[in-house]
């Protein structure tokens, strides 16, 4: 475990330790001490001390819950104080465990141990189907091996055969800082002959219990005065609003509103973060006061449902320390802890990113290129989207440029209409037509309308993940915007004070010129020109033109001066120095995928190129892209984290640019205030390429996949651009008329339309 990341010892101090054993005399003192200690720092919570860190069930995002090794890597990937969660559980003779539930078939091989001893039992009033605790001894679980509890995560541990731990034995072996016990379940053990309370006060001296949980007022309030004044803090934990309380039957969306009851037998609460953030239709609604009228009453606030890979709202745009950020530095309260499945990324968001204001300077030098603009907030190529961009710290805002019919130059994704607008659900979508040099099917390709008819169209917002995973992008802007043209794009870039530049991507430029008549570099030149960017003293933009064509490169460095970047289309290994020799001849950049970075099998990152190292040597500046936030886009090794996997390649592998579909996140973590320190907290240490391989079963490996190519000399070379061949005039084709019938009494289709058709609707459905 301790090579996973890579070792750089934390200066993160203790913090306030004089606090962790004298709060609750503190607390009583609030209106005095507490108030005046606030007032001194930033933080918004009750003592003014920084949120905690509760790891639950240890690391639970990347390993199983309660095993060692979640436990254990806690330490080497968090803050120092961090707070190990454990859920006691009860067996048969009464052992205490660290399990995730009374139910053992959702986090455990139980099922395949003992096949047959399924129970059923009263669950707070629920007749509840399962394996169940309280039927087996702590002998009969010793061949029942923890497995990961939630199905999107990876199983690729599941064969780590991680034995279930006894809370004596988390405390013991790992002595942690500190511990939190969270008892889930103490009525149902209570109607089954065991006593949580008994096996508590029977620990010995040697187990430290900081904390104490539980959703059951009678639990809290019986043993409240029995671990004498050197006890835990007491914490009373809320479930949902509509559930019922097991010990005065009301509801706890009523307890919500008697504090000061709960504050009689608890010096904290943990609530659900809907509690403090509720959200309608999985965007964020206004938060509640809970937090401040928590603080006001003397309660310390823990916020619980914090994971990397679960739903969070749509405003979040699927970015974690947003989310984290959210709770702690919104200028009105801050929760004192965060119950977090992945503590690594809550301990970057206290640590290093809360506070930072917006006028935080740049500690890391790269590029932050957005990808079609803010396109993983708003349709990709629109207004909404640039202007997102630019607002979010974009360094460099792009447009890839497509031609239409009349040889206006624009912005869009793909030539391929159907693929970002509604053109199939409007009258142009007889315009299909094939064209192999850009697609084996049938399209509906921009040269096929004029500007104006484009202008008609509605953007959609792109959904990668939509039919494998169910994630959507922002549903309600998923039609926002309008499609810009270049000229257009140039002027607003030239508008904004913080752009350095644009990058205009070109692609299909041979065909466009043979077969359509039409010359996008003259286009794009002549576009330039009249926005004032080829005079020095009307903008000091730069301007960057990419494309995996080395003809267009080529053609664009005799007629301008303007920056080229070469874009490797394939996922390479490496690449041969004469195939560098002749890029630099064409090109002052380049761009790579990240696979050629890290490649990656099964999702698991299988080690580092040297690629970027070599590229660097010859002084061309390297681009990685794409940079997703949805946390299906990352191999596992990023824990589920876009920051964390920008890091790796910004700090871990030297990358000079990301290119982005969410430039918030690269442009926030250019200000992250741990990178200015001389040793690096381990939650902003680049992973180490593979370390997850050296921690996994060896039947869990992945296979041994054959190497990426090598880039050649071959790959590079490419014949001129050829000349720009007139089309014969044609007339439009117009929009589909319902008038014109064909010989059977139907409209008249093309004959591609018809072939492509379910493709095509099939996609214009997943835009929706």
């Amino acid at each position: 475990m301790t090579t996973y990341m890579r070792d750089k010892p934390s200066m993160f101090g203790s913090r306030a330790s004089k606090f962790l054993l004298s709060a609750l005399i503190l607390i009583q003192l609030l209106p005095t001490q507490l108030l005046a200690q606030r007032s001194k720092s930033p933080w918004q919570t009750l003592t003014g001390s920084a949120p905690l860190i509760i790891a639950r069930g240890g690391f639970s995002g990347l390993l199983p819950d309660s095993s060692v090794d979640a436990y254990s890597i806690v330490s080497q990937t968090s803050v120092s104080d961090a707070v190990l969660w454990c859920d006691v559980q009860l067996t048969k003779d009464g052992v205490g465990i660290c399990f995730p539930d009374v139910k053992m078939m959702n986090a455990s091989s139980i099922q395949d141990a003992y096949s047959k001893r399924k129970n059923s039992y009263l669950v707070n009033g629920v007749p509840t189907q399962d394996w169940f605790t309280i039927d087996f001894t702590l002998k009969d679980l010793k061949p029942v091996f923890l497995i990961r509890g939630i199905l999107s995560r990876s199983d690729a541990f599941d064969n780590n055969q991680y034995a279930i731990s006894t809370v004596q034995d988390i405390a013991m072996e790992l002595k942690p800082k500190s511990f939190w016990l969270n008892v889930q379940h103490d009525a149902f053990y209570g109607q089954h002959n065991l006593s949580i309370s008994k096996f508590l006060l029977s620990l010995p001296k040697t187990v430290t219990i900081n904390y104490l949980s539980s959703p059951e007022v009678t639990f809290l309030q019986s043993i409240g005065g029995r671990f004498g004044k050197a006890g835990p803090k007491f914490v009373f934990r809320f479930l949902e609003k509509d559930d019922v309380e097991v010990s005065t039957n009301q509801t706890y969306g009523t307890l919500l509103g008697n504090l000061t009851f709960i504050k009689t037998f608890a010096s904290g609460v943990l609530v659900p973060k809907s509690y403090i953030w509720p959200l309608e239709d999985q965007y964020l609604s206004p938060h509640t006061s809970f937090v401040q009228d928590a603080h006001k009453a003397g309660l310390e606030v823990y916020a619980s449902g914090f994971a990397n890979d679960l739903d969070m709202a749509y405003n979040y745009s699927f970015d974690p320390l947003a989310e984290y950020l959210s709770f702690m530095d919104n200028g009105d309260f801050s929760v004192d802890g965060f119950l977090s499945d992945f503590p690594l990324t809550a301990s970057s968001a206290v640590d290093c990113f809360s506070h930072l204001g917006s006028n935080a300077s740049t500690q890391v030098d790269f590029l932050v290129i957005s990808k079609n603009g803010a396109s993983g907030d708003y349709p990709g190529c629109t207004d909404l989207a640039y202007s997102k961009a630019i607002k979010d710290g974009a360094d460099i805002i792009d447009c890839s440029v497509q031609m239409s019919l009349d040889g206006i130059p624009f912005c869009l994704n793909s030539a391929d209409l159907g693929e970002s607008t509604n053109i199939v659900q409007s009258p142009f979508r007889n315009r299909s037509s094939t064209v192999p040099e850009i697609a084996p099917l049938g399209g509906l390709y921009s040269f096929s309308l004029t500007w104006s008819e484009i202008q008609t169209l509605r953007p959609a917002i792109t959904n990668p993940y939509n039919r494998d995973f169910n994630l959507f992008r922002n549903p309600k802007e998923r039609s926002s915007g309008k499609l810009v043209s270049l000229s257009d794009f140039l002027n607003l870039a030239k508008n904004s004070t913080s752009l350095a530049g644009v990058l205009i991507s070109v692609e299909n430029a041979a065909y466009l010129r043979e077969k359509q008549g039409l010359d996008v570099v003259k286009a794009i030149l002549d576009t330039l020109t009249k926005a004032g960017y080829s005079n020095a003293t009307t903008t000091t933009k730069k301007v960057m033109i990419q494309s995996t064509n080395s003809s267009v490169l080529v053609d664009f460095k005799k007629q301008s001066r303007y920056e080229t970047v070469y874009q490797v289309e394939e996922t390479i290994r490496d690449i041969l120095d004469s195939a560098i020799e002749d890029i630099k001849k064409f090109a002052d950049a380049v761009v790579v995928r990240k696979n050629s970075v890290f490649p990656v099998s099964q999702s698991f990152t299988t080690g580092q190129t040297n690629l970027v190292e070599r590229l660097q040597r010859f002084q061309l500046p390297v681009y990685v892209e794409l940079f997703r936030n949805e946390f299906v886009s990352q191999p596992w090794d990023f824990l589920s984290d876009a920051t964390v996997e920008i890091n790796s390649h910004v700090t871990g592998a030297g990358i000079n640019g990301t290119i982005t579909e969410f430039p918030l996140t690269a442009a926030r973590y250019k200000r992250n205030r741990c990178l200015t320190r001389k040793d690096l907290p381990p939650y902003m240490s680049p992973v180490q390429p593979a370390g997850l391989l050296s921690i996994m079963s060896p039947t869990s490996l992945p296979p041994a996949e054959a190497p990426n190519p090598v880039f050649t000399d071959a790959d590079v070379t490419e014949p001129p651009l050829p000349p720009v061949i007139a089309k014969a005039p044609t007339s439009s084709p117009g929009p589909l008329s319902t008038d014109e019938k064909a010989p059977n009494g139907q409209p008249r289709v093309a004959l591609s339309l018809l072939l492509s058709a379910f493709a095509m609707v099939l996609a214009s459905l997943l835009l929706l």
